[in-house]
């Protein structure tokens, strides 16, 4: 599991969509296997770059509403966000080197 911090539907558009700084949303659930996989990635780049970039989790199944209103269908899904849009949406679990290629505009 990822160490990152967590958002809910509640705090979703204080802490993504008025941040200061591009914001990767990690939309998982506990029972996903995949989503398991790439926490750890994750943790790995909040480490080497969350100066540039705020790396938050949002659990679906205890916050249904902002998958939804994202169009989020498939778990893991990473968006990040920048001035209040998603400006990228990365589906599936990836090794942390297509994660860096996948990024690299941000980080």
């Amino acid at each position: 599991m990822s160490n990152l911090n967590a958002v809910t539907d509640d705090t979703f558009e204080a802490e993504v969509l008025k941040s200061d700084k591009p914001v990767l949303v990690d939309f998982w659930a506990e029972w996903c296997g995949p989503c398991r996989q790439v926490g750890p990635i994750l943790d790995e780049l909040n480490a080497e770059h969350g100066e540039k970039v705020t790396f938050v989790k949002l659990n679906v199944d205890e916050n249904p509403v902002t998958p939804s209103t994202y169009r989020v269908t498939g778990i893991p899904t990473l968006n990040v966000y920048k001035d209040g849009e998603v400006v990228k949406q990365i589906v599936g679990a990836r090794p942390k080197s297509a994660l860096l290629k996948e990024l690299a505009d941000f980080i």
